[in-house]
């Protein structure tokens, strides 16, 4: 099989209606330490799941692709919108979607993620049925924004008709919207699914469950799922709290030449003053000391004199 994109990852599953793997490529480098990280974002227009039975052959082909898929920061717009797949219509590229409007964006920074995906006058087509449209529609689009300290929010609009196997449909926010057509097939749709958590969100307008028997272009059987404007954030690190400055408190000693147990400070306002609790004490001992001194001298001079 040769196909723009053969990958399924794990960005994004919502197979469960709302459920969402929000494990994403990171949509720019994460940043650490005390400046925070970058949130993360990315969109995708159709998400493929099919498995395709040929009549000519036992084995199935596995049909995954993305189309317009972005990681922010990315825009794309009208890009690999067709697959490829051997032994399947001759070989051709086979159109999986058509549209007027289909774009993805993402972009992403250190305060807000956002991702969108939107699509306008939409054909969505298998192989086997290159005349009958699996589904059209007028308008879908899904958008995710996670902010930094705010719950992330995820929104999906389904707008306008929607027709599935040539029939319009009405679609139901309550259940699956089933359609079956004889001898082609059936498909099932269900509406805006999406899901947010503390840090996360993801949203996709439409999903459809695919069981047709076009019995065409060497095509017996298509079964599978297919996902339509699918978009996910995940909301930035919070930067690390700095550190705070230690409360620095005057210390304290206890005198012991006194035998009182006077508190010594050795604030710095000692320096400008030149004096403390002692002062008086040394000044006085000083004060005794000299005199002794002088009258020592006094004595010494009178005994050599006589």
């Amino acid at each position: 099989m040769n196909s723009n994109t053969f990958r399924m990852p794990a960005a994004v599953l919502l197979a469960t209606g709302a459920a969402a793997l929000l494990t994403a490529p990171p949509a720019a480098a994460t940043g650490g330490g005390g400046a925070g990280g970058e949130g993360k974002a990315g969109a995708v227009v159709l998400r493929t799941g099919l498995d395709v039975s040929l009549l000519n052959k036992t084995a199935h082909i596995p049909m995954k692709a993305t189309l317009n898929e972005v990681s922010a920061p990315a825009t794309a717009e009208k890009t690999a919108l067709t697959v490829t797949l051997d032994g399947v219509e001759g070989g051709r590229p086979v159109s999986v979607l058509r549209a007027d409007v289909a774009t993805s964006k993402a972009t992403a920074d250190k305060t807000r993620a956002e991702a969108e995906a939107n699509l306008a006058k939409a054909r969505v087509h298998v192989p086997g049925l290159p005349a009958l449209s699996l589904i059209e529609v007028e308008k879908v689009t899904s958008k995710a924004v996670c902010e930094a300290g705010k719950q992330p929010v995820a929104t999906s609009n389904v707008l306008g008709t929607v027709t599935a196997l040539g029939k319009k449909v009405t679609l139901s926010a309550g259940g699956p919207t089933k359609v079956e057509v004889p001898g082609v097939g059936l498909v099932s749709l269900e509406l805006s699914a999406t899901k947010t958590t503390s840090t996360t969100a993801a949203a996709a307008a439409l999903r459809l469950k695919v069981s047709v028997n076009p019995l065409n272009l060497n095509v017996a059987e298509v079964e599978g799922e297919i996902v339509l404007a699918e978009a996910h954030c995940e909301s930035p690190a919070p930067a690390a709290e700095p550190d705070a400055k230690p409360d620095v408190k005057p210390q304290t000693a206890t005198g012991a030449g006194s035998g009182t147990g006077a508190a010594v400070t050795t604030d710095a306002n000692l320096a400008e003053t030149g004096g403390g609790s002692l002062t008086p004490y040394v000044t006085g001992g000083a004060l005794v000391l000299l005199a002794i001194g002088g009258g020592a001298l006094v004595v010494t001079r009178r005994g050599r004199a006589s």
